[in-house]
């Protein structure tokens, strides 16, 4: 893309920002690469280029071999636990405090948006920040597993009766949380602009999130690298680095 049609979409998305009086944002994994956390589908960086999903991030593979699990989430967990917000994060927090945007919906487990500032945040394949004991049931942050998770490198246990433990993110073959996608759903049918910042739509169900704001007449901005299912209904494609991207929107809002 040349400059001058850079410009011109940059220009027609904060038009459309402007005029919105309810935003949404669904953001995916191409949002915190850029704070140098993994994605999953890129080539030769992507989580799942070194693991198949089924055999280290499905139910059925936590149940026979939790140590494969871990020993598979403990990089990611190490990253997350030291990466910082970027500037599309950031940007969205503002939005949120300029009163413009009302919720942003998250596919991701990393609570960078929680760190930037956001206060509406909903997290639709949970959060890497919460574990839960399958015995006990118990519910704790990770501050209370992370010696001897993320530092002794050993498999973490319930810190109250030994139990074996669970994050509270979504694995493959897991619903996910009843009360966030009944709140993500509510969040997109009321929006009249939805922004898809760094996510491909091929997860499903939160991939179907967009339809609920396009099906009542929505306007949609597309920012990520890759082509979704959804390209043809977006009013703008942003195939911008993120972190440029947002923030040159803000940028030509007014004041």
């Amino acid at each position: 893309m040349n400059i001058p049609e850079r410009d011109r979409r940059l220009d027609l998305a904060a038009r459309l920002v402007k005029e919105a009086q309810s935003i949404v944002a669904l953001t995916g994994a191409g949002i915190s690469t850029p704070s140098g956390i993994p994605d999953f589908r890129s080539p030769n960086t992507g989580l799942w280029e070194r693991a198949n999903p089924m055999e280290v991030a499905s139910l059925t593979a936590f149940r026979r071999k939790p140590e494969v699990f871990y020993n598979w989430l403990r990089p990611l967990a190490q990253q997350i636990e030291t990466a910082q917000p970027n500037p599309a994060h950031n940007s969205l927090a503002l939005l949120e405090k300029m009163g413009k945007l009302n919720a942003v919906i998250t596919q991701n487990i990393d609570g960078l948006h929680q760190k930037a500032g956001s206060k509406q945040v909903i997290e639709v394949h949970g959060s890497a920040a919460w574990f839960t004991c399958l015995h006990c049931h118990c519910h704790f942050p990770l501050e209370a597993v992370k010696e001897p998770f993320l530092e002794k490198e050993l498999i973490p246990v319930c810190p109250y009766c030994d139990g074996k433990i669970k994050p509270d993110v979504v694995l493959f073959e897991e619903m996910l949380p009843a009360d966030a996608w009944r709140d993500a759903v509510e969040a997109c049918r009321d929006a009249d602009l939805i922004l898809v910042i760094g996510s491909s739509l091929e997860v499903y169900p939160a991939a179907s999130l967009p339809l609920y704001t396009l099906d009542n007449a929505g306007k949609m901005i597309i920012n990520t690298y890759s082509e979704t299912f959804l390209d043809e209904k977006a009013d703008i494609l942003l195939p911008l680095d993120v972190s440029y991207a947002l923030p040159a929107i803000l940028e030509r809002l007014p004041g």
